[in-house]
């Protein structure tokens, strides 16, 4: 799927063309990610132990900071820098990549949030590591598009109100320390609202971690709300139809990091490869890889011009785009890697990149439901 962006987001490529094929982590960082990818893809005791220490190792390289203003006690920069970060964490592993994006998407709720005593609650927390940010809105993404309606909803109960629902899948659930993002359906308000719940919060109940085929150390799970406890001090926004759209580049385009950082990797090990009878390959390569490059530019652009806000659609299909490319770029590094690729010891990771590349398509919005809107965009136009 080729992409032609407007001239507006040429300006930023020279900046982002780095974020394209090198890294900015830490080396410590960078090592232990390579250590541990394959425990957090997989799980059992070493991906719970990996999973444990991992938003600590995160905020301990200040990932978590990146583009959350200095004032607000982050790094600075622009959203372009969180999807750069998320980037390179991919290249390592997409679990960690994946809980970075969850914690880093519920900072960007509190940042964009009006209620400044909830942001103050839970920043400093958030970006030191030490509690769990989960972002529950993907089915509220579907109902911002039209495709379902709300799963959870509340009513009053005494002075406050009573939550009740479910989430049937959510990441970075730390067991007991996660703060969760939820749109509800408020009938009284007669407008969908978006809260912020704690783990601790009485009716709030977990289950186990879901039986995934990878990424099984990033504690994810599914939520079940029996009549939580809720009240103005939980309000992330009293109406989420103002405030999704608002979050929605930066919560599109974090998951767009994800695909960077595996088509990155698996570019590459492909190139590694190129000199073992396999040079056929090098056009490839380097079409794939401009390909990447023009997306990437394109993306980190978009989100931090506003112009995805205006024309979400250029936002859908990039995300499209950049996971054709991630699932094209692991084609060819098993092409390059060619047979030993198949033989355990001898793969350098190719099996978990191949599951995360399974992934990529279906993290919500998936790709179905981003072409259903995309259909349904045209033949408005039409």
């Amino acid at each position: 799927m080729a992409m032609t962006m407007p001239d507006s987001h040429s300006r930023l490529r020279a900046s982002a063309s780095a974020s394209v094929h090198g890294s900015a982590l830490v080396p410590a960082l960078a090592a232990w990610l390579d250590t541990h990818a394959a425990a957090l893809d997989e799980g059992g005791p070493q991906g719970a132990q990996a999973g444990g220490q991992l938003l600590s190792r995160l905020a301990a390289a200040g990932l978590f900071g990146a583009g959350v203003p200095v004032e607000e006690g982050g790094n600075g920069g622009t959203a372009a820098d969180a999807i750069r970060a998320v980037a390179d964490v991919a290249a390592h592993s997409q679990a960690a990549a994946f809980v970075l994006w969850a914690q880093r998407v519920f900072i960007e709720y509190l940042l964009v949030s009006p209620n400044r005593t909830l942001r103050a609650t839970w920043l400093p927390a958030l970006l030191q590591g030490t509690v769990a940010g989960a972002t529950g809105l993907s089915n509220a993404m579907k109902f911002l598009g039209g495709i379902e309606s709300l799963q959870v909803r509340i009513a009053r109960a005494g002075d406050g109100y009573a939550v009740g629902g479910i989430v049937p899948w959510t990441t970075n659930l730390l067991p007991g320390n996660f703060v969760v993002a939820v749109a509800v359906e408020h009938a009284d308000a007669g407008r969908p609202a978006v809260l912020a719940i704690p783990a601790g919060a009485p009716g709030v109940q977990r289950s186990a971690d879901l039986d995934l085929i990878g990424l099984r150390g990033t504690h994810t799970a599914a939520l079940r709300f029996d009549g939580a406890a809720s009240g103005p001090a939980w309000l992330l926004h009293d109406d989420a139809h103002d405030y999704l759209p608002r979050v929605r580049p930066v919560f599109l385009g974090l998951q767009g990091g994800l695909s960077i950082g595996l088509a990155r990797a698996s570019l590459a090990a492909a190139r590694s490869r190129e000199g073992a009878g396999r040079s056929v390959l090098a056009g490839e390569i380097d079409a794939i890889e401009m390909r990447l490059r023009q997306a990437s530019e394109a993306l980190l652009a978009g989100v931090d011009d506003g112009s995805f806000l205006a024309s979400p659609r250029w936002l859908f299909a990039l995300r499209i785009e950049l996971v054709e490319i991630a699932t094209q770029a692991l084609q060819l590094e098993v092409q390059a890697r060619g047979g030993a690729g198949y033989l355990n010891g001898r793969h350098d990771g190719l099996p978990r990149r191949w599951r995360e590349a399974a992934f990529l398509p279906i993290v919500t919005p998936s790709l179905v439901q981003l072409r259903t809107e995309l259909a349904r965009a045209a033949r408005n136009a039409a």
